[in-house]
């Protein structure tokens, strides 16, 4: 039996191994992928994210185990830095959740980034993918913690939970880049801190400066469109002619589990809201498309580069590190080149095929 029925059945084995094969991009992995595709769509995405030292990982610890008590299957993707020296991952994240070692309805990946930016590694959508296809009703992805960068989650999660903690530097910071317009819901861990009152006013006066039609646009790069039926009265819903979501704030000690209860709560509101507004659909095209252009872009890179001449790629590199060519024009110089070649190379293929054509009306 292959590995996608198996991870269909329900085998854990089967599916480390697949997970394997999904990270490494082996041929069985893609194939595997392609089966699988058609059971997926059904798991609500939770995306983790925020600066190191938030404490992300117990956070997500203790989600696990409030989702586990009413019944869920719980996958957790935990994106690590990469070794320097291997190139794995550090596996640090799994220290924090040996509260979830031994229960059959948990699984946890660790996966490296492998120098990838954005807070994810290459393979993470296709590693949820998996996940999603065996049954797992809640997918956890925590982010790498990089801090500012972390915004690719957002084209992955349908509930973006932005983690920030008190005394961990300038308040401002909380509110810089796109961190925290990327968020569906922001945690305050760590409430038991010295200046949690300060964070929280930050974060507060930022939201409400923030103009939530904006967000929703720049989040999932269409807005979404407006409710099919009024949601009840709570935090995480902006009370205003469009109805649109906006992002509450949680404080919690997920060491000590407080706040874990009500931060479920907000999460079951949000999917509640993207059920009812139809942005659910919204958020699955546009994170199909990404995956879609990602797979798209990485494909013709490398069919271009099978047509391209390794020496004259390296003539054309040699010429911008000697500064007698821009990037952009290098660009146009191999464009050109392989377009050409590309032609010479059909010519060539139309003749030979002609010629066999013609050897064999002689016959």
């Amino acid at each position: 039996m292959d590995l996608a029925n198996s991870v269909l059945e329900g085998d854990r084995l089967s599916l480390a191994r697949l997970l394997t094969q999904v990270e490494n991009e082996t041929t069985d992995g893609r194939t595997a992928l392609d089966a699988l595709f058609a059971q997926t769509g059904k798991a609500h995405l939770i995306g983790v994210t925020g600066a190191p030292g938030t404490g992300k990982s117990s956070l997500v610890n203790q989600l696990a185990l409030h989702f586990r008590k009413e019944g869920k299957r719980v996958a957790i993707v935990a994106v690590d830095p990469s070794s320097p020296f291997t190139g794995g991952a550090v596996l640090g994240d799994r220290v924090r959740m040996k509260d979830l070692s031994g229960d059959p309805g948990v699984f946890i990946r660790s996966m490296a980034s492998r120098g990838s930016i954005g807070g994810l590694a290459q393979t993470t959508a296709s590693v949820v993918q998996v996940f999603d296809a065996a049954g797992y009703e809640i997918i956890m992805i925590e982010t790498v913690g990089a801090g500012q960068s972390e915004v690719d989650i957002a084209k992955l999660a349908h509930t973006t939970l932005v983690v920030e903690a008190p005394g961990l530097g300038d308040d401002i910071q909380a509110i810089k880049a796109g961190i925290l317009e990327i968020a569906d819901i922001i945690v305050i861990n760590k409430a038991d801190r010295p200046g949690i009152e300060s964070t929280e006013k930050a974060l507060k006066s930022m939201l409400e400066l923030a103009h939530p039609t904006q967000r929703v646009f720049r989040h999932h790069g269409a807005l979404a469109p407006l409710p099919l039926s009024k949601l009840g009265e709570g935090d995480g819903l902006m009370e205003s002619k469009s109805n649109v979501w906006f992002p509450p704030l949680q404080r919690t000690i997920a060491t000590e589990g407080k706040g874990i209860t009500e931060l479920a709560g907000h999460i079951a509101k949000h999917d509640e809201y993207l059920h009812l507004s139809g942005d659910w659909a919204v958020r699955e095209h546009a994170r199909l498309q990404s995956e879609l252009d990602t797979a798209l872009q990485s494909a013709l890179i490398n069919q271009f580069r099978e047509h391209l001449s390794e020496t004259h790629f390296r003539q054309v590199m040699d010429q911008v590190f000697a500064r007698n060519l821009s990037p952009l024009e290098a660009v146009k110089t191999l464009m050109n080149g392989n377009a050409a070649a590309s032609a010479v190379s059909e010519l060539e293929s139309h003749e030979t095929s002609h010629s066999v054509e013609k050897s064999r009306r002689k016959k």
